[in-house]
Formats: structure tokens, C-alpha cells, sequence
């Protein structure tokens, strides 16, 4: 009895989760028309006008572009600055490291909201704002404390006995971080890279702010550009909104064995 009521119960959850994604792709292949005179109905007609007339008005290969740029630097940035942060916190134990480490699992907590005024002000006097330097810097920033929490938890779990070793064949600290340990992050990396890829990529908030310049803004508010101040128009929202996370999507599942290997590599234990 308790397996067929997690059976409907999974069956409810996947349900709820699938429907809306169904419902965007069906809504996509109808005419306008059809939406506006029956909103939750199946295709009459399917057409592909929506996601040329979307593709066209949205900028889309200048957003995926600009997408990719503040993604990739971000994940560099934040993995890099990550693990250098989280090496001293992990092995130095001072009463200093542990407030240090406690306050930045503390900044994972502020909302994005409450930092976009300070931060705003902050970009304009770096003279960082409508650049790709500062949607990165943002980012790294606001992703820090979660990656210092990976990765301190996965360091306090490799034994001292290699950086001793280490340190024998006369590796100073730097090269025993490089050389030694950071190939061993792999696990943990990757699922720190899927959770950012994800929160970067869809994110709206950052750059909607940040940014006024078309020529930086990125794929998700180029489609959130289509939304009217007093109008909404569902045969653009729906087809923009398929084509900003098809990027996503066609990553994931190209490398969808390397990002589930990555992912289950730190649950194994040798």
C-alpha cells in the first residue's frame, strides 16, 4: 500500500513539473489565434512562425552569445576564487577561520534583492556598468559563499597525508594546491558548475539591472523584453522563453554522462 500511494505521489510530482513544459511546447506550435480562442486547447494547426518571429525580434544569437560569455567567466571566476578560499579555511583551525567561514555561509542567505541598490552604486562608481566585467564580478560574488561551502566540505574530507607528501618532494603550498589537490575537486566542481550554470544562465534580475546597452544584454531579457507594459503576447512569450534554455538543454545533453558522472563520483567511496 505504502509503494502504490510513493507511486502516485512521484506520479502527482513528475506531473506538476512536466505539465507546464508540455504546455509551453503545445502553446508554441499554435497560431495566435488559436491561443486567444482557446487558450488550453490542442493544435488545430501546428506552425513554426512563432519561434522565427520570436528568434527574429528577441536578438537571439547576440543574447546566447552574451549568455555564454558572463557564463563561462563566471564559472571561472567563482570555481577558482572558491577553492583558493575554501584550501585555508578547511585546514587552518582558528577560531578566526571559523567566523570567516561562518559569515560566508551567512552571505548565501541575503537575497538579491536587498544587495541590487548597493551593488548598483558600487558598478557605477567602477565605472563597471552595461560591461561584461561587472555582470561576472556580480556574479562571482554572489555565488562565492555557496562554492566556499562545497568545496571546504569536500577538502575537510581529503586526508593530510598527501600534502605531507607533498611537502616531502618539497611542494610548497601553491604547487601542492595546483598540483595535488585541485585535481581532486573534480567531483565537487562539477556539481558546483551545473548548480551556476543553471543560476546564471536563467537568472533575470542582474543583468535587467545592470545592463542597458542591447548590444550585452543577455538571452533571458532579450525574451523578457517581449513582455508588454500592458500586453502580454503568449505566441512570442512561450516560443522566446523554448529558445533562451535550448542552449541549456542541448549542453546537458551532450554532456549529459560527464555532468552525471561528476555528480555521483563524490557519493562513492573509495
Amino acid at each position: 500500500m505504502s509503494a502504490l500511494i510513493g507511486d502516485v505521489l512521484l506520479a502527482i510530482t513528475v506531473l506538476l513539473i512536466v505539465a507546464p513544459f508540455v504546455y509551453t511546447v503545445i502553446a508554441s506550435l499554435r497560431p495566435a489565434a488559436d491561443i486567444t480562442a482557446d487558450p488550453l486547447g490542442l493544435p488545430t494547426r501546428i506552425t513554426l512562425d512563432n519561434f522565427a518571429n520570436a528568434f527574429a525580434k528577441m536578438n537571439y544569437a547576440q543574447g546566447v552569445l552574451s549568455s555564454t560569455v558572463v557564463l563561462l567567466g563566471s564559472l571561472l571566476l567563482t570555481i577558482l576564487l572558491g577553492a583558493l578560499a575554501a584550501y585555508p579555511l578547511a585546514r587552518i583551525t582558528r577560531r578566526w577561520t571559523t567566523w570567516t567561514y561562518r559569515l560566508f555561509i551567512a552571505g548565501s542567505t541575503v537575497p538579491i534583492f536587498v544587495l541590487i541598490a548597493p551593488l548598483y552604486l558600487l558598478l557605477r562608481d567602477l565605472g563597471l556598468l552595461n560591461s561584461y566585467q561587472g555582470l561576472i564580478l556580480t556574479y562571482a560574488a554572489i555565488n562565492l559563499p555557496v562554492a566556499i561551502f562545497f568545496y571546504t566540505s569536500f577538502f575537510r574530507q581529503i586526508p593530510l597525508e598527501l600534502e605531507e607528501a607533498a611537502a616531502l618532494d618539497g611542494a610548497g603550498a601553491v604547487r601542492t594546491f595546483f598540483v595535488v589537490l585541485f585535481p581532486l575537486l573534480r567531483p565537487i566542481t562539477a556539481t558546483l558548475a551545473t548548480f551556476l550554470t543553471i543560476t546564471v544562465w536563467n537568472d533575470l534580475v542582474v543583468p535587467l539591472v545592470f545592463v542597458q546597452n542591447p548590444a550585452l544584454k543577455t538571452v533571458m531579457v532579450n525574451a523578457y523584453s517581449l513582455v508588454g507594459s500592458y500586453s502580454l503576447d503568449p505566441s512570442l512569450l512561450f516560443p522566446a522563453a523554448l529558445l533562451g534554455v535550448t542552449p541549456l538543454l542541448v549542453v546537458f545533453v551532450i554532456l549529459q554522462r560527464q555532468v552525471v558522472a561528476g555528480l555521483t563520483m563524490g557519493a562513492v567511496k573509495s
